[in-house]
């Protein structure tokens, strides 16, 4: 899934950033409010990780122009205050969690977990699953029936999006959007190399990644009605 981190503390935010992308997520990383409230007004994420102390513009000002622009997308607060007021301000401008620091980053990546499993459909496991594939969001573990699979960071985020909602369709840019950040240079053939190397992964499920031609691509399992 795609983060985008708000955070200016430059040792915490690495941390952060380190901990997502090694279980396989793509995260952008800005240190200011100000670029931070731009970005999102044409970037969609899965989750928002924001701190409150920034600098161009604070995070509840970045939060309140998210909302009034009518954007969804889960929001976690980290803050240093511990008072009342903050936590309930944040909550009220539209967070949908907040963390206070110093924090441990296992509640962390749980926190976010829980905030994903919302936006991709309100699950209350950590274990999405499609025909006999399972993906563990908790330990980034996939198998085919009892059969473990192996996959690299990317191939398990392409398959954590297509399970998260069987049988919709992903064009090339949203798979684009969601598995590479900023930083990182790609093209649509990219997209294709990745769906060829999950399909292999995943022969003899009783699921697959179907190609809708000229549209994108869907993950249906075989007793489906797609």
């Amino acid at each position: 899934m795609r983060i985008l981190l708000v955070e200016d503390t430059v040792d915490v935010g690495e941390a952060i950033c380190r901990r997502f992308q090694t279980t396989g997520h793509t995260v952008d990383w800005q240190t200011n409010g100000a670029d931070a409230s731009d970005i999102l007004s044409f970037t969609d994420y899965d989750l928002v990780i924001l701190d409150v102390m920034l600098p161009g513009l604070d995070g509840f000002s970045v939060l309140r122009n998210l909302r009034q622009a009518k954007n969804a997308v889960p929001v976690l607060v980290l803050t240093a205050r511990s008072e009342i007021d903050d936590r309930v301000s944040a909550l009220d401008l539209g967070a949908d969690d907040y963390l206070v620091k110093p924090f441990d980053f296992r509640e962390l990546e749980a926190r976010a977990r829980v905030l994903l499993r919302r936006r991709s459909g309100g699950e209350a496991t950590n274990i999405i699953a499609c025909g006999d594939v399972s993906l563990d969001r908790a330990n980034r573990s996939v198998k085919v029936g009892k059969r473990e699979v192996q996959l690299k960071r990317r191939e398990m985020t392409l398959l954590e999006i297509l399970a998260s909602r069987p049988g919709k369709v992903f064009s090339k840019d949203e798979l684009l959007d969601q598995l590479f950040g900023f930083e990182e240079a790609a093209g649509a053939n990219a997209v294709e190399l990745y769906v060829g190397r999950l399909r292999k992964k995943l022969e003899g499920a009783a699921a697959r990644i179907v190609t809708i031609r000229g549209v994108g691509y869907q993950l249906v399992s075989d007793d489906s009605n797609q």
